[in-house]
């Protein structure tokens, strides 16, 4: 049995498929760990969901901040909808509810102690061990399958609050949760969450650091695997594994072995499916 987890595919089904030939996966015995961000910007968004819904067990996949956002899409907030082609698949197919419902109900955070391994898909603060993130994962996915699970996305965007409270409550504290596990890169040194950084490591306003390379990160014992930053690329160290390689833009979709004495990278050279440019 391999366990493999795999980058940001956002829509890029074609490459995902290539990839997983190229690994001889077979989900009668190998496992894939997806790190989010299944869908959007991609031509495929409709294809991947049906694909790594269809894997059943096989596939497990955290939900990333493009996955949120179609979810909110559907729920009715367009306030930040810009009308993706892919997107627009997926919501008028006719397999959209059981395929939306199935993505409603993914974690925002998964934990292998066997494996020794955690994902997620963006970043943890400064102030969290393991328990505690798990713990407040399990917050917003109970929002997320919850009968009232609308209101949890109309109020999902915003970049406030910024620092970590335990006392936080309500919906600050489920958006703060959701920012650090699905959009979270940069951090200050007091913890404060620099969510409007974007670049590469050196291209940061003074006083931010990347989110695994806080002097005093409570996690820094544990062993994390996690996607969302393309402009990072991969990365290996600090006892974490940045995986999205930015096969969207035109770089690189990237599988990781788990399993075994050392985790070992596959890449896949993508032609590159979006101007990264048009989103700036």
């Amino acid at each position: 049995m391999a366990i493999y987890a795999i980058g940001d595919v956002q829509g890029c089904y074609d490459e995902l498929r290539a990839l997983l030939d190229r690994l001889a996966f077979d989900p009668a015995s190998d496992q894939l760990w997806l790190v989010g961000d299944l869908v959007n910007r991609g031509p495929r968004s409709l294809a991947v969901l049906r694909y790594v819904h269809g894997l059943g067990a096989a596939a497990v996949t955290v939900l990333g901040n493009h996955d949120l956002h179609l979810l909110a899409v559907a729920a009715g907030n367009v306030r930040k909808y810009d009308h993706d082609p892919g997107l627009e698949a997926v919501l008028a197919a006719p397999d959209r509810d059981e395929l939306l419902y199935w993505l409603r109900h993914r974690p925002l955070l998964h934990q292998d102690p066997q494996l020794g391994f955690t994902m997620i898909h963006a970043g943890l603060p400064p102030a969290w061990d393991l328990p505690t993130a798990a713990a407040c994962a399990r917050e917003v996915e109970l929002a997320l399958r919850s009968d009232d699970h609308v209101a949890y996305f109309l109020d999902m965007y915003g970049n406030k609050p910024k620092r970590w409270d335990p006392q936080l409550d309500g919906t600050a504290r489920l958006r703060y949760i959701t920012n650090c596990l699905t959009r979270l890169r940069y951090v200050a040194l007091d913890g404060t969450l620099g969510l409007k950084e974007k670049g590469p490591p050196g291209t940061q306003h003074e006083g931010f650091v990347p989110w695994f390379s806080h002097p005093t990160r409570a996690s820094s014992g544990e062993r994390i695997v996690f996607g969302h930053w393309s402009t990072l690329g991969y990365l290996a160290e600090h006892n974490v594994w940045g995986l999205d390689t930015g096969c969207l833009w035109g770089g690189s979709l990237t599988a990781l072995r788990l399993d075994g004495a050392r985790p070992t990278p596959f890449h896949l050279p993508c032609a590159g499916q979006a101007n990264p440019f048009a989103f700036a």
